[in-house]
């Protein structure tokens, strides 16, 4: 039998060759009622779905494909520290009480996922520390100043600053100035983490199918209706947590939510002794289109670093196999036995967008490459609010998040040329 293909993701993934036990869920027949319906089975739907259930919230999750065919299940694997935007950063614009209370919520997700992963026996192959590296001289201060922002104001004294000499032998690599060493951080196996909590999920009462795509999400006399081809799901609320690929249920979400192509490769298993990343932490580097790559258990480099802002996939091997070579020229031409892809949900300010589309009915997406770690605690804050708990996600859905200028039409050719400009800036 062929290996399975995802029809929204190019390429298979290694995760996917690594997992042997991924289950399968069936896909919905008839109608269904339930207090919440979950449309989108990634990190944030099958995190409320398995907090919600847990609660004795009644759950049905609709994903359009198998759980896992989105940037869940086929992303770098790296957790980093705070929210996209380093808290300096947000503090230009929120103040200091609001930056640092963003910031210590996205630490207690990172505290959350892997409470989450321990508590249930799920194991994701954790592995600390991660570097994060300047690709031009001129940001190294940079990195040095966040460091020490992090620790001095931010209370956060798990990152240390890294000159030349120590970025290079920490890395196996000559390519990069400087940077910051992460120990209070780690990487992951996300298609581990995401089957781990699609069991959990299950386990507790939630009903999760999947081949069911969502054909109209709407609020009909103050009760949501999910409708399918083959049955429809009534429920006092719903969460559209379909990120990047959400475009066709909701146009306000889409108007603040944009789907990048990102891609990945993962080599053969590297030579005992081989000098990269001997420390095994995960890396992150400075450009815009951003390279991130990190070592797996079985010693294979996995590298991120090529992306897309239209439907074309081309050559995803020889594009990371030359960036592969470009950093450690010292492995030579080493094979890639994987080569894949998947869309990432982006928003204008690069932070996460959550608003109520429709009555009834919570977008949650835009984690812009930062949803390993944010992406599951939304989930469980979600859960809170609904449970009547507490009403934490607030904190995130009072950030101004812009929609994407160009209307339904211009919006995608817009983001092509910005993005591209913003590329060539990096080889500048």
């Amino acid at each position: 039998m062929a290996a399975y293909q995802s029809p929204i993701s190019p390429g298979r993934s290694w995760y996917e060759d690594s997992v042997p036990d991924r289950p399968a869920y069936p896909a919905l027949e008839g109608d269904l009622a339930a207090d919440v319906v979950i449309v989108g089975g990634g990190f944030t739907g099958l995190s409320a779905a398995a907090h919600l259930a847990a609660r004795g919230v009644s759950v049905a999750l609709l994903e359009a494909h198998r759980l896992g065919d989105g940037a869940s299940g086929r992303n770098g694997g790296q957790l980093g520290t705070g929210q996209r935007q380093w808290p300096e950063e947000l503090e230009k614009h929120y103040g200091f009480d609001r930056a640092k209370a963003l910031f210590d919520l996205a630490e207690e997700a990172k505290t959350h996922l892997l409470d989450f992963a321990a508590t249930h026996a799920i194991d994701i192959d954790y592995r600390p520390g991660q570097l994060s590296v300047a690709h031009k001289k001129r940001y190294v201060a940079d990195y040095r100043t966040h460091q020490e922002a992090l620790a001095t104001r931010f209370g956060y004294p798990h990152a240390t600053f890294m000159d030349a000499a120590e970025t290079a032998g920490r890395l196996g690599s000559a390519r990069y100035f400087g940077g910051m060493r992460d120990m209070g951080t780690g990487h992951l196996h996300p298609l581990k983490l995401l089957v781990g909590a699609g069991k959990v999920a299950a386990g507790a009462g939630a009903k999760l199918f999947e081949a069911t795509p969502v054909l109209s999400l709407r609020n009909v006399g103050g009760r949501v209706e999910a409708r399918t081809a083959h049955g429809t799901v009534r429920a006092e609320r719903a969460l559209l947590a379909t990120n990047a690929h959400g475009g066709a249920i909701s146009g306000e979400a889409a108007r603040h939510i944009m789907p990048i192509r990102s891609f990945i490769g993962a080599t053969e298993p590297l030579p005992a002794g081989t000098d990269v990343l001997p420390g095994g932490e995960s890396v992150d580097d400075s450009r815009f289109v951003v390279r991130y790559f990190r070592k797996t258990p079985d010693n294979r480099l996995l590298f991120g670093g090529r992306e897309t802002y239209t439907s074309a996939v081309g050559d995803i091997a020889g594009d990371i196999g030359r960036q592969i070579a470009e950093i450690f020229p010292q492995i030579g031409a080493v094979p890639l036995t994987h080569a894949w892809g998947g869309s990432v949900g982006i928003t204008m300010e690069r932070m996460p967008y959550i608003r109520a589309v429709a009555p009834g009915i919570t977008a949650i997406g835009g984690y812009s490459g930062h949803g390993v770690m944010l992406a599951n605690f939304a989930g469980r804050l979600y859960a809170e609010r609904v449970t009547g708990n507490r009403d934490r996600l607030k904190l995130l859905e009072d950030l101004k998040i812009s929609a994407f200028p160009g209307g339904r039409r211009l919006r995608a050719p817009i983001l092509f040329l910005a993005m591209s400009w913003f590329a060539l800036r990096d080889r500048l």
